[in-house]
């Protein structure tokens, strides 16, 4: 991580470890009450479960007017499926049917987004706590009542807890995608190191943008629909947010801009010092982002932080060299790129002041009429529930479909290794046998079965390895005492943790997740420590299963890859063409205000207003395709990583699918640098055009050539270099989606098709 903070204190402040406090609260609050006051452990697990279901739900990060809705649905989910699976805990028939049938339903609902899946998962998990202990039907009542109760009491406990700490949890988003932000710049900083290997620099790069754009998008969804009023409670602090957010947003932009072929630059400015400089400089200022999210995420202010006016000077210095030497004339294009650097480095220095002022007094100046007549429900995430989304994934080709009967056969091969130690146990009849061991081999499954086999067999081996640590420390816990406030006590840390850590640490999450499973049941049960070998030989048994039906039904990343490869291609395609659109009526506009003040013919109002209006709407437009195209890219590149940890056999067009990531992230890197440049054009000349018109040809597979030369003199100059390379990366992304579309089959080019076609008619 760029920032010097320390990571212990990155993640005490985090609205992760305030969403596993909430968590932990919310859940154990009822064993605290009814056990410690009451002596009703028994009771008080039972609605902890309840309560466990929705707290699953209640992730952070999400937005808060969706998680209430959600929080409600895994209630009423929740307690039918406790019914369900009560009613059928004790009888052997039904309890074979009625798990792999949840399994299967609850699996489907991945189909909805990651919401989705975890209000799928938590039903599920409840489902499993729920077949611990075979019931008669006088006790589902109760039991069903327990788990209702559990449940609605952590709706209600978090509510409160989010209404007491509103601004707490926006603060830590916002402070989670900034600590982003910083890894992201220092990785960037690194291509200006001569002596790392560009290779490797990019493959991080792509990995921390992907994690960057999920980051980024939480904390838009929070802050974008927590706008201030200009009045009332917390306007002050909305105010911050939103400038610090813009801030982040515009530095992402610059960043983005400066795309480059650092192999040329190290080639052409080898010996320079400043690669250095810009290196540095650019280093500290992730160190000054790192420091601004700690202090967004405390709530104190940014009164000192690293100056980077040295760097900046001595790259002034480096480039009045070069031009004393001649390079403006020898080579205008590299010269022209060094200095883009350094305005980009000074614009970002200039940005990580203001966003640092911010933390100490909000600006109150800012035009947020503006941002709410842009339309923002547009750069919000969206996950729509229809049910049609369900039927319609109902068939074999559908990834849910062949997810969710990898889970229900898997649980079904579980139950069955249940019913099998009823016959090495003589004490414990089939239906103990089901519910006594089949219960955590299925909650090991759950937990580690993804629709990817890549994530799952990851999974499988942090889970194992946290599930043995874990039940050494229960061991050790239990040899060294008998207490049960000693109990819940090591129930409330572990819980606290495993929650907290289950988005940073999967391991250690299954660790601490262990310890509290085994506390909660010790309550229950007096098996003492012989329940902990029974939970590893569990959960070894779970393991192998749920790494064996990966292979049942798989879903390979591979062939998802053409299909993400298109959507990329297309994020691009039409970020082309709304930065064009906003770029001529920058242009008109600016023609208008020119006419204007040098007091010749004027457009009439009307007309002005409108080319205003259209102005404002390109730009949001615009806007709205450059968050897309993060989005895009960020799924192309983790389905792309997550193939290449798939087995060699698996793994198709490995050469063609890097380099159309590469060139789809330079193409879009070089429209962020270009479209701002010919905004403030006041005419594009001829060979620029030509050269435009030939890429917006080719990144639509349509033949075109880009003219041998274009138009370089002055500031023409900087242009030059993102036209060049737009050209060169539309030509390889149109050479090897043709190479991926055939490998997927036998398919014709677009013209040769269409000419087919006419022939055929």
């Amino acid at each position: 991580m760029a920032s010097p903070i320390p990571q212990l204190k990155q993640f005490l402040y985090s609205h992760y470890f305030l969403g596993g406090l909430r968590q932990s609260i919310g859940v154990l609050l009822p064993v605290i009450i009814l056990g410690r006051f009451f002596g009703h452990y028994d009771i008080g697990v039972i609605a902890s479960m309840g309560a466990t279901c929705v707290a699953i739900i209640d992730q952070p990060g999400g937005p808060r007017r969706y998680r209430n809705n959600e929080m409600l649905g895994g209630i009423a989910l929740g307690t039918l499926t406790v019914a369900l699976t009560g009613l059928a805990s004790s009888s052997p028939l039904l309890l074979v049917l009625c798990v792999p049938l949840l399994c299967f339903l609850y699996s489907m609902f991945s189909v909805f987004g990651r919401r989705g899946g975890l209000i799928g998962f938590a039903a599920l998990l409840l489902m499993t706590l729920t077949m611990r202990f075979p019931m008669q039907p006088h006790e589902v009542l109760a039991h069903t009542l327990y788990s209702f109760l559990g449940g609605l009491s952590y709706y209600l406990f978090s509510t409160l807890f989010r209404r007491l700490l509103w601004y707490r949890e926006e603060r830590q988003t916002l402070a989670v995608a900034l600590f982003a932000t910083a890894e992201y710049m220092e990785a960037r900083a690194q291509f200006y190191d001569q002596t790392s290997d560009l290779d490797a620099c990019y493959r991080r790069l792509i990995n921390l943008q992907s994690n960057m754009t999920d980051k980024h998008q939480a904390a838009r969804d929070m802050v974008l629909r927590e706008l201030p009023r200009g009045h009332g409670r917390g306007d002050h602090h909305r105010q911050a947010l939103l400038t610090i957010f813009l801030n982040m947003v515009s530095i992402l932009d610059s960043l983005v801009a400066t795309y480059t072929d650092y192999t040329v630059l190290r080639r052409q400015v080898a010996d320079s010092d400043f690669m250095l400089f810009a290196r540095d400089g650019l280093y500290k200022l992730s160190l000054d982002i790192g420091r601004i999210a700690m202090n967004v995420s405390r709530s104190s202010s940014t009164r000192r932080r690293a100056s980077v006016k040295a760097e900046i000077r001595a790259m002034e210095y480096e480039l009045e060299h070069y031009r004393r030497q001649g390079m403006p004339e020898k080579d205008p294009e590299t010269y022209a790129l060094l200095v883009q650097v350094l305005r980009r480095l000074r614009n970002v220095n200039r940005i990580v002041d203001h966003m640092a002022s911010q933390t100490h007094r909000a600006s109150q100046n800012l035009p947020v009429d503006q941002y709410l007549n842009k339309s923002l429900s547009r750069f919000l995430s969206r996950e729509d529930v229809r049910l049609g989304m369900l039927t319609s994934n109902l068939k074999l080709q559908s990834s849910h479909f062949r997810y969710a009967a990898r889970v229900s056969i898997a649980s079904m091969i579980a139950l069955g290794v249940g019913a099998l130690s009823s016959h090495y146990q003589s004490q414990l009849g089939l239906v103990s046998a089901l519910t006594a061991h089949s219960y955590w081999i299925i909650l090991t499954i759950l937990v580690i079965m993804k629709p990817g086999f890549a994530t799952t067999r990851q999974r499988n081996g942090w889970r194992l390895f946290g599930t043995v640590l874990g039940c050494a420390a229960a061991f050790l816990l239990f040899k060294l005492t008998d207490n049960r406030e000693i109990y819940l006590g090591a129930m409330l840390l572990a819980y606290l943790l495993g929650n907290s850590l289950v988005q940073l640490n999967f391991l250690l999450s299954a660790l601490f997740n262990t310890i509290f499973v085994i506390m909660s049941f010790q309550f229950l049960s007096t098996g003492g420590t012989f329940i902990i070998g029974e939970r590893l030989v569990d959960t070894l048994i779970g393991c192998a299963i749920a790494m064996a039906a990966s292979y049942l039904l798989p879903s390979w990343e591979a062939n998802a890859m053409t299909g993400l490869a298109r959507a990329a291609l297309a994020a691009n395609q039409e970020f082309w063409r709304t930065g064009l659109e906003f770029a001529r009526l920058s242009r008109l506009h600016n023609q208008m205000v020119k006419e204007r003040r040098e007091g010749g013919r004027e457009a009439p109002d009307a007309q002005r207003e409108q080319v205003d209006l259209e102005l404002m709407e390109a730009d949001t437009a615009w806007q709205v395709a450059n968050k897309n195209v993060h989005i895009a890219f960020s799924n192309f590149a983790s389905a792309f990583y997550r193939m290449m940890d798939e087995p060699v056999s698996r793994q198709r067009n490995v050469a063609l699918l890097n380099n159309l990531l590469i060139q789809n992230h330079v193409l879009a890197s070089q429209i962020s640098a270009a479209v701002p440049l010919l905004a403030n054009l006041a005419e594009v000349p001829p060979g620029i055009q030509g050269s435009l018109d030939a890429i917006g040809a080719l990144i639509q597979d349509q033949d075109a050539e880009p003219p041998a030369s274009i138009e370089t003199e002055g500031e023409l100059a900087m242009l030059a270099y993102p036209i060049r390379q737009m050209s060169k990366a539309s030509q390889l992304i149109r050479q090897d989606m043709r190479g991926l579309e055939y490998s997927t089959g036998p398919q014709l080019p677009p013209e040769r098709k269409q000419a087919a076609e006419q022939g055929m008619a």
